[in-house]
């Protein structure tokens, strides 16, 4: 993205993430800001860069904003969304795009242990030894977990994440659903402070990270969270 926005301003630009992403895992709301002294229509970044960017990666809307704004740094919250198709049978047409798990999950279970993570609290158990944050401290906002037939998806809103942190809430969560461990569990390894106490890292494929939230005059194009999540079903 950072070269195809080169081609358009004529001159080399620096992209700022929102949000760190691992390998295999996806971004539909993710947001970035550089700096230039090209002028540009909003069309012209979006469509023109298009242009020249891979398949896979695409520019959905672009806006001016002044120089006190990063894409980093000036975010309040990210949410990210967790798939998981829970069935028998490996997804097929959906490989690479949510995270399968073939033991039953018990949704209500994991729905119980939901509120152990919310609030400020340390997430020592949740951070992966590659993770550089000067603290363990994080506030999660809300996290919710729902099934539309063969599909768990969990959501979860915090203002920063620990690296795999999400994804290690997920294993946790999935282990409390296949019935290994109670509800409970999850206040036990948020209390032990130690990432050896919890479950292994979900896999990566079905993390999205879907919004990032900034404070005013900073709005941007957000996600209906009040409607109802349409994931495609293909009968495989």
């Amino acid at each position: 993205m950072q070269s195809a926005l080169s081609r358009i301003a004529d001159q080399p630009v620096k992209l700022y993430c929102a949000g760190r992403t691992d390998a295999g895992v996806h971004a539909t709301g993710q947001v970035v800001h550089f700096d230039t002294e090209a002028k540009r229509h909003p069309d012209a970044w979006i469509w023109g860069s298009n242009a020249y960017l891979p398949p896979e990666i695409v520019i959905r809307w672009a806006k001016s904003v002044d120089y006190g704004f990063h894409a980093r740094f000036s975010a309040l919250a990210r949410r990210y969304r967790y798939l998981i198709y829970n069935h028998p049978i490996r997804p097929a047409i959906l490989s690479g795009r949510v995270t399968w798990n073939y033991y039953p999950l018990e949704v209500a279970a994991m729905q119980a242990a939901a509120p152990y993570f919310m609030g400020e609290q340390d997430f020592t158990s949740f951070r992966s030894s590659e993770c550089s944050s000067k603290t363990t401290m994080r506030h999660v906002s809300d996290l919710v977990i729902t099934q539309q037939r063969d599909f768990i998806i969990i959501e979860i809103e915090a203002n920063a994440f620990l690296h795999h942190m999400v994804r290690n809430i997920a294993g946790v969560l999935m282990r409390i659903g296949a019935g290994w461990e109670k509800p409970e569990w999850a206040k036990e390894v948020l209390q032990a402070r130690d990432r050896r106490v919890a479950a292994e890292t979900a896999s990566p494929q079905g993390l999205y990270l879907i919004q990032v939230s900034y404070p005013e005059p900073y709005q941007f194009p957000k996600i209906d969270l009040s409607s109802k999540i349409v994931v495609p079903f293909f009968g495989i």
